[in-house]
């Protein structure tokens, strides 16, 4: 007998709720995640994971900017003239959500890392072209710079977040405004105990000035491809918000 759709949309809800409740209690066990009565997998996140706001600053300061991201949605508050001075929160990455997909935030965020191990992928638009270039790509040497003449000039940065800083892992890292990034949890961190013993990735983000939705935007295929090659796209496609249509919506 064949299951309607409906019944297995509840079959994958309750399998997700299932892991979440599983993630939930080796946080706790291991005496993470709570925070005023709520822990961080409280709230799935529309760029994927989980995530607890901890703080926003009560000072606040005239924006650096005066219009919203093209992606905003039109039901986030307009607080165009103000920011708060900071904010911040504590994201998780964990097996039932472990892709953070490509986007970018007007302000400066500070990444500070409590605990597991994961990948981040940095996308950067304004990185400056010497005449070196053209000779590097004849010698050979260009390859694996994630330069792309002549479609946006993005350059390609990642690195693995983890304690292992002797081997140049990182534990803490700043995210300039206007650079897209993305993140995920790498197979070998989620199948063996390699993540320090913690199937998933804590940090916290402090967003300077604070976070408002309005200031956030989602990477596009065709903003991709505008700023990779072909083989970069092909490679990090997968990043995309839009071939994650399991994570909630704005």
């Amino acid at each position: 007998m064949q299951q309607g759709e409906g019944g297995e949309e509840q079959d994958n809800e309750e399998m997700r709720r299932s892991m979440q409740d599983a993630e939930r209690r080796s946080l706790e066990g291991q005496g993470w995640g709570i925070h005023r009565g709520a822990t961080v997998l409280d709230e799935r996140w529309y760029i994927g994971g989980y995530f607890h706001q901890t703080d926003r600053h009560p000072l606040t300061l005239p924006t650096p900017w005066a219009e919203p991201s093209s992606s905003s949605s039109s039901s986030s508050p307009q607080k165009h003239g103000t920011r708060s001075l900071s904010t911040t929160i504590t994201y998780l990455l964990a097996p039932s959500s472990a892709v953070g997909v490509f986007h970018r935030n007007k302000g400066r965020t500070v990444h500070s890392l409590h605990r597991g191990r994961g990948r981040y992928v940095l996308l950067r638009e304004d990185a400056p072209v010497t005449g070196d270039e053209d000779e590097d790509e004849a010698n050979g040497e260009g390859r694996g710079r994630g330069r792309s003449k002549g479609k946006g000039q993005a350059t390609v940065e990642t690195f693995v977040v983890g304690m292992d800083t002797q081997h140049g892992e990182r534990m803490q890292w700043v995210v300039e405004g206007g650079v897209w990034k993305g993140c995920f949890l790498e197979t070998r961190d989620i199948e063996s105990d390699h993540g320090n013993g913690f199937e998933g990735m804590l940090i916290s983000e402090t967003v300077m000035p604070g976070f408002e939705m309005e200031d956030h935007e989602f990477l596009t295929r065709t903003k991709m491809e505008e700023m990779l090659t072909e083989e970069q796209t092909q490679e990090l496609q997968w990043m995309l918000r839009e071939n994650h249509p399991e994570l909630p919506s704005l």
